[in-house]
C-alpha cells in the first residue's frame, strides 16, 4: 500500500477514537475492573428444606428461650437464626423493657440445654420462615429423640403458641394443658396479667 494511502472506511477508526485511542482503552479497562470487583457471586439457590431439614448443626448462640443461632450460613450471614416453631417463651429484659414472668428461667434453661451442642433441625413441609426472616424449626436433641420445643412446654418454660397452625399444633396444646394441671414451671404462680398479650386474649375469650 502506498505510504500515504487512505485506509478503507470499513476499518478506519473514527476521528475521535483515532485521536484518543490509548485514553479510551485505559478508561474502558478501568470500568471493567471496577465492575468485576463489585460482582457478587451468588450461591446456587435452594429451598430451606434442602439446606436444613433433618440435618445436624451446632448451636452457636442462644438468644432467649425460643430463639437460637446455628452454624449454617444464611444468605450473607455466617449463622442461621431459628425461631422454635409452635412455642412462645416469656420475654427476657432488654434495655429499658422489663422481662416477663419466667422469662429468665426459660432463657437459662435453653442455654443450659442447647448452647454449643449438636441438634437436629426438622422443618415443616410448607411454612419455613417467620417474622423477620427467621427459620421456623422443630429442634431435636438427637435424631429421632426428644423434641426441645415440646420439652419447653412440658416443663413449663413456654406456652403452646396458638396464633399459628402448624404440624404439632394439637399435640403442643395438649402438652400445655397437662403442664398447667400439674402446675410445673411458670404455671406454679402465673396470672393472666403476667402472660404475653396474645395469650391474655385467648384466656379471656
Amino acid at each position: 500500500m502506498p505510504k500515504h494511502a487512505k485506509l478503507p472506511s470499513s476499518i478506519e477508526l473514527p476521528p475521535f477514537w483515532r485521536r484518543h485511542f490509548v485514553v479510551c482503552v485505559i478508561l474502558l479497562s478501568s470500568v471493567l475492573t471496577l465492575v468485576c470487583n463489585r460482582v457478587v457471586v451468588v450461591a446456587p439457590s435452594g429451598s430451606d428444606r434442602d439446606h436444613y431439614h433433618n440435618k445436624a448443626f451446632r448451636v452457636t448462640r442462644v438468644v432467649d428461650g425460643d430463639t437460637l443461632d446455628i452454624d449454617a450460613p444464611d444468605g450473607d450471614k455466617d449463622t442461621t437464626r431459628i425461631r422454635l416453631w409452635g412455642v412462645d417463651t416469656p420475654e427476657v429484659a432488654r434495655g429499658n423493657k422489663p422481662g416477663m414472668h419466667f422469662g429468665e428461667q426459660a432463657s437459662t434453661f435453653t442455654k443450659n440445654t442447647l448452647a454449643d451442642r449438636e441438634v437436629y433441625v426438622v422443618l415443616s413441609p410448607t411454612d419455613t420462615r417467620g417474622k423477620y426472616g427467621r427459620l421456623l424449626a422443630y429442634v431435636f436433641l438427637e435424631r429421632g429423640g426428644e423434641m426441645f420445643n415440646e420439652m419447653l412446654i412440658n416443663q413449663g418454660f413456654a406456652y403452646a403458641d396458638l396464633r399459628f397452625k402448624h404440624h404439632y399444633f394439637n399435640k403442643f396444646r395438649d402438652v400445655e394443658q397437662r403442664a398447667r394441671r400439674s402446675g410445673v414451671g411458670l404455671w406454679a404462680d402465673v396470672t393472666i396479667e403476667k402472660m404475653p398479650t396474645w395469650k391474655q386474649r385467648y384466656e379471656r375469650k
